[in-house]
């Protein structure tokens, strides 16, 4: 037990940067939320017809999860909880990667082994460390509440119920690392979990009852398949119930027991899902640096597009359920009617809005401003892939080559384009499975296809400044680059939230799309992105061409 104490400093150590980062970041989103929520909703009418609307619209249900009345708290707990418990999920599954499958693929691993502290030593060092993080993010939290003015039991809840999400996500985080063979792979199935956990809560969500006072509801059945779904049936602030809490637990102890048992078997280096023996001699279509890439790619971009069809498949199903809902509740349909009303909400141009057709649309719409941002992550992960590729010399042996540095950037800019697309392509494309059965359904696929090239801009100029940052601060160049896109989600789910003006809004490369729901859709915002996105390109390209290696 000796060697605990070292291999726990050393996590902590390595993690010293990143782990603040993620708490302070989340406590500061309560901090700002709560005067924001008090001046545009200070009293309780506001709040009412609020929740009321929030309950009128499935698409919203979808992305904050259900409301459980009209109260400052309960409202601030319903607007971020789901935010906060993906982000800590995040955070939980990529520290694990991090610390397992990674640690293997640069031979640590090894030389760890090969003293006293053995194989499953560092192994509870990481679960220590990863429940260390999970508690500290889940105690910032309710401090921020606390400090806010809240009720004390109801902050400790909260903070309960995300500290059990990260917990949880970190037994699913060292799972994926004995499943798959590489770092990439690891993270892309982990990502798989935590969007399809995101879209059986929104699916129970969406389909939820409405109880009798009209401003809480009951989850469907689909929530309670979903870690991210069971902690926000603790209904902080209301009903304060821990007991969904154990799941989380129950499900963390059997993924602990099933890696620990699969760690002290396995060889290093060796998966649950092995590679299949290689070819004698490479085909052609290996012969190239772009094809070189795709190859070391592909696993980590399935396992994303794996995240877009499933909320491609949610949106077009769930489209005639959202449907049924509105028609067959006046309340509901006179809420939309009140947004159509508004032009400056969801596209909307007044009464000839609230068609069946129409309401369909902006509900797909909706949820392809998540597919946007999947498919933005899947891109700028496959341009951090360079970094790795440096920091374990293999790009030194690349260079030393016929293979140029432009070249080897242009590849990598390359397949991060095709893997953001593929993600698009492949949620238009389960949409349009869900859709079938849909009122004009050629009208419906235009709109979904409209909606899934609507996301693309976005996503290639995050790829870009991702390129642009490895180009000029390669050390730096992983954690800015996954900063600015949660930045940019930060600022455009919760930028109206918060109150923030309209230049910091736009600072948001998602708050440009083009609201294809409209008539006739802006697209100029997207032509100027698409432009920028090359002007950034460019200048990785002089920026990649002047500096050394670095490591």
């Amino acid at each position: 037990m000796n060697t605990l104490g070292p291999l726990l400093w050393l996590r902590l150590r390595r993690d010293r940067i990143q782990i603040p980062i993620w708490v302070l970041s989340l406590a500061t989103l309560v901090l700002l939320s709560v005067p924001a929520v008090t001046a545009s909703f200070g009293t309780l009418a506001d709040r009412e017809a609020l929740v009321r609307l929030a309950i009128s619209a499935p698409s919203v249900l979808m992305l904050r999860g259900v409301p459980q009345g009209a109260d400052v708290d309960a409202l601030l707990f319903f607007q971020l909880f789901t935010y906060l418990a993906v982000m800590v999920a995040f955070m939980s599954t990529f520290l694990a990667v991090r610390h397992s499958r990674a640690e293997e693929e640069s031979g640590r691993a090894d030389l760890v082994g090969a003293t006293v502290a053995g194989r499953i030593m560092p192994l509870w060092a990481t679960a220590l460390h990863g429940i260390g993080a999970s508690l500290l993010v889940g105690a910032a939290v309710a401090a921020a509440f606390v400090l806010s003015g809240f009720d004390v039991v109801g902050a400790l809840v909260c903070g309960a119920a995300l500290t059990a999400t990260g917990i949880a996500f970190l037994g699913i985080g060292l799972l994926t690392s004995q499943i798959m063979r590489t770092s990439r792979g690891a993270n892309g199935l982990a990502a798989a979990v935590i969007g399809g956990s995101f879209a059986l809560r929104a699916a129970g969500d969406a389909a939820g009852r409405i109880n009798a006072d009209g401003l809480s509801m009951t989850s469907a059945w689909p929530s309670w398949l979903s870690p991210i779904g069971w902690a926000q049936q603790t209904s902080a602030f209301t009903a304060n119930d821990l007991s969904p809490l154990l799941l989380h637990l129950g499900l963390a102890a059997v993924s602990f027991a099933i890696v620990a048992v699969v760690q002290s078997r396995r060889d290093l280096g060796a998966s649950l899902v092995a590679d299949h023996a290689g070819r004698a001699s490479a085909p052609r279509r290996l012969r190239g640096s772009l094809s070189l890439v795709w190859r070391l790619q592909w696993p980590s971009i399935i396992g994303w597009s794996i995240t877009g069809l499933l909320f491609g498949l949610l949106a077009g199903t769930l489209g005639e359920t959202v449907l049924d809902l509105v028609k067959s509740n006046a309340g509901v349909l006179a809420a939309l009617s009140s947004i159509a009303a508004n032009p400056s909400a969801n596209g909307g141009t007044g009464a000839g809005f609230v068609t069946d057709g129409a309401i369909i649309d902006v509900f797909v719409a909706a949820m392809f401003s998540i597919v946007g941002v999947i498919a933005a992550a899947a891109a700028m992960q496959a341009m951090m892939r360079m970094r790795q590729e440096e920091v374990h010399s293999s790009a030194e042996l690349l260079l030393s080559t016929p293979l140029g540095r432009i070249r080897w950037l242009v590849d990598y800019l390359t397949v991060g384009a095709i893997a953001g697309a593929l993600v698009l392509v492949v949620a238009v494309i389960g949409a349009s499975i869900g859709l079938t059965r849909s009122v004009d359904v050629a009208d419906r696929l235009a709109s979904v296809a409209g909606s899934g090239l609507a996301q693309l801009p976005a996503a290639l100029l995050l790829l870009a400044i991702s390129a642009l940052l490895f180009a000029v601060v390669p050390r730096w160049s992983v954690g800015l680059s996954w900063g600015v896109l949660l930045f940019s989600l930060f600022i455009g789910q919760f930028g109206g939230l918060l109150g923030l003006s309209d230049t910091v809004r736009a600072l948001s490369p998602f708050t440009h799309t083009p609201l294809v729901t409209e008539a006739s859709a802006d697209w100029s915002a997207a032509g100027w992105m698409l432009a920028l996105s090359v002007g950034l390109a460019l200048l990785a390209v002089v920026g990649i061409r002047r500096r050394d290696l670095a490591q």
